[in-house]
């Protein structure tokens, strides 16, 4: 079944009815056939009761044998409605999770990205943990359907032997639930703590060990350490908050159930002793009244996990509605030569700030202040709201956020500073569509001076890429994610701080091949370096110097290495 592509429900209910419908087919199986097993289960004292009255006490050789085939089929129904029951279930659970989970990954991969605001970790939690949960409940509702249905068919027989143990079930089946759900509530808040606990701790372990090499060379691992410490503590203090509130839940369900059947077995017992029941009656009470103990303890399970679910759900609402990254409209651009024009651009710590890449040009940006680098990679990529800025931005002459996300894309490819490599070998992660032969592959591996990481390993471009490539330095990591952005050859390429972690004679190789790459005679590709290496800016066309969020001066780097500001700047 492929994902519902519809918008995402705006309440938990509301995700929770979704997966209810989707899966419509296997649940209604599901829930007849696990209703057929109970209801089977509650047949069976029934039947040795009736046996017991009919053929026992009679010596009736016949009657014996009439109910003990019936009593067979009923055992051969049970057995097959359950297994074939379950399977329905856990198939429906096991797709729903899925579902989920392709949900949450479109969220936060697609085109537009999303704002979420969650580390890596809480995000694989929502996708794991609260999917989990969620899908859960599908198979929970049967087992409280069937349970309700061999309440009142059990309730039905009881009036049938005796009306006062039927209005005693009746009764007593009712108050034992009203009580139940008193506790609910403080279920549902203390799982709503505990995953949002487990997500933090989860997203926090997650940037440590990502981080891991770094922390280890500036001496940070003890904070590290501590500050995921205090997060565990606090998912851990979550979870035992929910431990004990379900135990009470569990025990109140427990303690009620065992008193009530206590009363059931009790009554039935004086109406035996004072004949107004059968043996065989007898034996059907005290069957039933042992069968009840099931159904109740599962419609008691039911509140917590209804509880567990809905907590859950409403994590995952609250998360499918965030809103994306980039905003993009339905304008479709044709124009393969778009330049790209950030006019009195402000936004953030830029201010007034102009940028516009030619045709063909290879453009140097200086920033002094990191969070101005990183506005202009936002801004290039579409992810400000026209809200959250003022000025122009435009490409191929129209507004970025009027352009269609994918008009964007194929036009702007931002390479950024953090490097996320995939797992796969070396060339899929360059090349994941294949589209390129071997001399241009060795062209771009020769430019991003990638070609000495393919030399270094026997299996060359075949070497296999562990998740986040960290199996490679961060230079490494650098050219292959360097060489991955040359590779798309797009019209407009944005490179920030590409060299930060190769020496210089590499840096000056990039340097070269990306001036011969990307810019030969008569190029139309522009590319924009963010980048304080001298080399890659003596490279350059020309360089846009931006200090304290304005441009302060445009020129060739060996014009611009006449001001002070400037070489304090770039030169090392």
């Amino acid at each position: 079944m492929p994902p519902d592509v519809s918008a995402p429900p705006m309440s938990a209910a509301a995700l929770m009815w979704r997966g209810v419908r989707r899966h419509r087919a296997r649940l209604l199986g599901c829930y007849a056939l696990i209703t057929s097993w109970l209801l089977c289960e509650a047949l069976v004292p029934v039947v040795i009761g009736v046996m017991i009255d009919r053929a026992v006490t009679t010596g009736d050789l016949d009657q014996l044998a009439v109910w003990g085939g019936v009593l067979v089929t009923l055992f051969v129904v049970l057995s097959y409605s359950y297994r074939l029951g379950a399977r329905f279930g856990v198939a429906a659970l096991q797709l729903e999770v899925h579902l989920l989970r392709v949900e949450v990954s479109e969220h936060v991969l697609g085109a537009g990205g999303a704002r979420t605001g969650l580390l890596p970790g809480e995000t694989l939690s929502l996708a794991t943990s609260d999917a989990e949960t969620i899908g859960e409940l599908l198979w929970n509702i049967g087992y409280t359907l069937a349970g309700l249905v061999g309440v009142v068919v059990s309730a039905v027989v009881l009036f049938e032997i005796d009306l006062l143990l039927g209005l005693v079930v009746l009764i007593g089946v009712p108050l034992v639930l009203v009580v139940i759900q008193v506790v609910t509530p403080l279920i549902a808040r203390d799982t709503t703590d505990q995953q949002a606990g487990i997500a933090t701790a989860t997203g926090v372990a997650t940037d440590l060990l990502k981080g891991l090499r770094p922390l280890k060379g500036v001496g940070a691992e003890d904070v590290a350490t501590s500050r995921y410490r205090v997060h565990s503590a606090t998912a851990r203090d979550a979870s035992i908050r929910v431990a004990r509130s379900s135990g009470y839940m569990y025990g109140l369900t427990a303690g009620l159930s065992g008193l009530f059947l206590a009363l059931v077995a009790y009554l039935a017992g004086t109406r035996a002793l004072d004949g107004d029941i059968s043996i065989g009656e007898l034996i059907a009470i005290v069957g039933l009244t042992q069968f009840l103990a099931e159904p109740i303890a599962g419609l008691g399970e039911t509140s917590a996990q209804v509880a567990r679910s809905f907590a859950s759900a409403k994590r995952l609402v609250e998360f499918l509605h965030t809103p994306p990254l980039a905003t993009h409209g339905s304008t479709v651009l044709d124009d393969p030569r778009a330049e790209l024009s950030l006019a009195s651009m402000t936004s953030g710590p830029l201010c007034d700030v102009d940028l516009s890449p030619r045709l063909g040009e290879l453009v140097g940006v200086v920033v002094d202040d990191p969070a101005g680098a990183d506005a202009v990679v936002r801004l290039v990529r579409g992810e400000v709201r026209p809200d959250e800025r003022s000025g122009s931005l435009t490409l191929g002459g129209h507004p970025v956020d009027e352009l269609t996300i994918d008009s964007l894309r194929s036009r702007v490819v931002v390479s950024q500073h953090h490097v996320d490599l995939f797992e796969g070998t070396l060339r899929t992660t360059i090349d994941p569509d294949d589209v390129l032969d071997d001399d241009q592959l060795a062209a771009i591996l020769e430019a991003s001076a990638a070609s000495d990481v393919v030399d270094l390993h026997p299996e060359g471009l075949r070497q296999p890429i562990s998740a986040g490539g960290a199996t490679f330095s961060g230079g490494q990591r650098q050219r292959i994610a360097l060489a991955r952005a040359m590779a798309t050859r797009a019209p407009i390429l944005v490179l920030a701080e590409p060299t930060s972690a190769v020496d210089a004679m590499t840096e000056q190789r990039i340097a070269d091949g990306i001036r011969s790459l990307r810019h030969p005679e008569g190029s139309s590709l522009s590319t924009l370096v963010i980048t304080s290496s001298p080399a890659l800016l003596a490279s350059a066309d020309r360089v846009v110097m931006i200090s304290d969020g304005r441009v302060v001066a445009t020129g060739t780097h060996h014009d611009l290495a006449q001001r002070d500001d400037y070489r304090e700047a770039v030169l090392r």
